[in-house]
């Protein structure tokens, strides 16, 4: 594909867009596009200043042109009552959702459990953007063509998934788990797409991942820890260039359900966005099933829309 920027993104007059972590790094400038170019965005975070300061700044950069709007309202992926009351309350607030770019992270973290009591980076990073897709699943399949972009990391390409301890709690380490649950991520993504395809339904799952960019991502781990010193080290882009692949997967014409996007520049580090191919194992349809029928056990969530008759024709 042609060297496509975000100048590129089509208007989006009456769109509505859920963004989870946009409160700063790469989820702010996928969230700042959107409003640009006419997408009424939900910020959707933990950190209630963060959030606002985003939005603030989104609003003082747009200058409110082209129609878009944004918000900030509280989520908190580590809590399942937390993602519950956010797609309670966005469904009721909003007759459909065109956009939910699956964003928020937490890296290389000591072990620690979430509020449900799921080890922390599985939980955060698969868990609650599992439950919160499945959640806002009706309002998504509202809209004709929606898209959830979920965002993973090219290291997702050493991630194993190891279903007899998810948790880490016969043996942990915090890249293995990262590693772990940013896989997941690509796992779920493409069997959403199949689930999608089987129902017959409307709406695209794409994968996408920003390459080595600045963020704040990394400092919540050890920065002592060898790969995240190795990765410091590497030539990283901005967090507005790590947007792009998002943004792509998320507004560009012709984007089909199970595709994938990165940078292209050497070892999809950095540059423009193009078509990638994740790793062996993220094709793995008895993992995904798997991952997918666990996940529907420790979250309660299932994506019950597909069996109701909810699927538009």
């Amino acid at each position: 594909m042609a060297r496509w920027t975000a100048r590129e993104i089509p208007g989006l007059g009456g769109r509505n867009a859920v963004v989870t972590g946009a409160g700063e790094g790469v989820g702010l400038h996928t969230a700042l596009e959107l409003v640009r170019y006419g997408a009424r965005v939900v910020i959707a975070s933990r950190d209630r200043g963060k959030g606002e300061a985003a939005a603030a700044r989104i609003r003082a950069e747009t200058g409110g042109k082209g129609g878009g709007s944004v918000e900030w309202l509280p989520l908190d992926l580590g809590d399942l009552s937390s993602v519950e009351r956010f797609a309670t309350g966005f469904s009721a607030a909003h007759d459909g959702l065109d956009l939910l770019v699956n964003n928020a992270g937490v890296m290389a973290l000591p072990r620690g459990l979430t509020a449900d009591g799921f080890e922390r980076q599985f939980g955060v990073n698969h868990l609650g953007h599992f439950a919160l897709t499945g959640l806002l699943l009706p309002v998504l399949l509202a809209r004709p063509g929606a898209r959830v972009v979920t965002v993973t990391s090219g290291l997702h390409r050493s991630g194993r998934m190891d279903f007899d301890d998810l948790m880490g709690e016969r043996r942990y380490g915090r890249l293995r788990a990262y590693t772990q649950s940013k896989l997941a991520n690509v796992l779920f993504a493409l069997e959403l797409h199949r689930r999608v395809t089987g129902a017959g339904a409307d709406l695209v799952s794409a994968v996408a991942h920003p390459g080595v960019a600045r963020t704040n991502l990394a400092r919540t781990g050890n920065p002592m820890q060898g790969l995240l010193v190795t990765l410091a080290k590497l030539p990283a882009q901005s967090a507005a260039a790590g947007a792009l692949p998002s943004l792509y997967a998320a507004t560009a014409a012709g984007v089909l359900g199970g595709e994938a996007f990165g940078p292209d520049g050497f070892a999809e580090r950095r540059g423009h966005p193009t078509r990638i191919r994740p790793a062996a194992q993220a094709y793995d349809r008895v993992a995904a099933r798997r991952l997918w029928e666990t996940s529907e056990e420790l979250t309660g969530v299932r994506f019950s829309a597909f069996d109701r008759g909810e699927v538009r024709p």
